[in-house]
């Protein structure tokens, strides 16, 4: 097995577990909050505390690890989120759920952005979409098969075997990346760019590609956490199904997207990237207006089978290009850290824009925001971004 081989399908079997152990408990943690007495912008805040260490802190590790390797944040990232993930067994109040979250927000910080920018590191060029594609497979997969589990374990037991569940499974994501991940210099010195100076994030953000690939991916999360905070709530209260449907509901979006990935990617080596980001956005938005409408289990897993169809056709032709960017700008660790505080973001603003709205008006006014942000959202990464030539392969 080639070194790089090896390293890929370390970091992917590191982050399957880890998302599949993160999605075990989150869409359990709207209903659980709302048992022991959080209103919605309370519920909101919980799912947005992940998101406000991640947010500040991804740039940070993300440029970090362009000095100092990828291997050591990435073990130190997954070990805090274990020992975090045991003392959710402990967790009784609102206030120690949104302590707990603000811890593996900042653990967090350090997993994804910086696997991301592993692979980025091995990717050949002109491979960009069908390699990112395919290593998105690991978080949608995790995050699929998580919620689906997650819910039957609470059916079964109790949310505190989720609790454990998600532990046990970042726990082998550490083993994984402790053991089999190369000696961190020797891979480094393997790897192209590795000394080269840190580039300024204001910098970087000045290029109106890095830009808008920002905004785009910041609207289109900021729907993904208006639909993980709230529609289990939507699917509980007004529709009354058990955890495990709501599992399923969430389950088919991650799903879905995941399905996505390889063929998606597959495209965006070949097609104009910018064509299949911008009809990822206008799909998403088509399936937020559908959550509005949905008044049953159908509806709901129709919509948001829909808005995973959406992310999968835009991801991996966003990934790629963060590739290609990084790449060029020989930032790869401070590129996929801006993507990952735009995806942060995105989370942190979902959850709290959905909970004020909820609080003073309706799921209907939550979810037409959520479409109103996303095409704005479009319609400044179709403006602002113009994807060279010399970045659509040919067949």
């Amino acid at each position: 097995m080639s070194g790089n081989l090896k390293i890929f399908i370390t970091l992917f079997l590191a982050v399957f577990v880890t998302t599949m152990g993160a999605g075990l408990v989150a869409p359990l943690l709207p209903v659980y909050a709302h048992d022991l007495g959080a209103g919605a912008f309370q519920i909101g805040l919980i799912f947005a505390a992940f998101s406000v260490t991640r947010t500040f802190f991804v740039p940070y590790f993300g440029k970090l690890s362009d000095r100092k390797g990828r291997k050591p944040f990435l073990t130190s990232g997954l070990l805090g989120y274990f020992l975090l993930s045991l003392v959710y067994t402990a967790s009784k109040t609102v206030t120690s759920l949104i302590l707990l979250r603000l811890g593996q927000g900042f653990a967090s910080a350090m997993i994804l952005p910086v696997a991301q920018a592993y692979v980025g590191d091995i990717t050949p060029p002109a491979k960009e979409g069908w390699l990112m594609g395919n290593f998105n497979i690991s978080i949608y997969c995790g995050l699929s098969i998580g919620p689906l589990l997650g819910g039957v374990l609470k059916d079964w037991f109790s949310i505190k075997v989720s609790f454990l569940g998600m532990g046990a499974l970042t726990l082998l994501g550490f083993i994984l990346c402790l053991v089999f991940l190369p000696k961190e210099r020797r891979a480094l010195r393997s790897l192209p760019g590795h000394s080269t100076p840190s580039v300024p994030y204001m910098q970087l953000m000045k290029d109106p590609a890095i830009s808008s690939l920002f905004i785009f991916r910041a609207s289109f999360t900021i729907c993904v956490g208006i639909t993980w905070a709230f529609i289990p709530l939507l699917a509980s209260i007004r529709m009354g199904l058990s955890s495990s449907m709501i599992g399923l509901v969430v389950m088919i979006n991650v799903l879905v997207a995941g399905l996505l990935q390889t063929p998606m990617g597959y495209a965006a080596d070949r097609y104009n990237k910018k064509y299949l980001v911008a009809a990822g956005g206008i799909l998403a938005i088509g399936a937020i207006l559908l959550l509005d409408v949905a008044r049953s289990f159908w509806g709901l897993l129709f919509a948001n089978a829909l808005f995973g169809i959406g992310g999968g056709i835009s991801l991996p032709a966003i990934m790629a290009l963060a590739v290609i960017e990084g790449r060029k700008s020989e930032a790869m660790g401070s590129i996929m850290g801006l993507l990952a505080q735009a995806h942060s973001l995105g989370m942190l603003l979902g959850p709290l824009i959905g909970g004020l709205l909820l609080d003073v008006a309706s799921f209907r006014v939550v979810f037409l925001s959520g479409a109103l942000i996303m095409c704005l959202g479009t319609l400044v990464y179709i403006r602002k971004y113009n994807e060279p030539l010399a970045y659509v392969s040919t067949p």
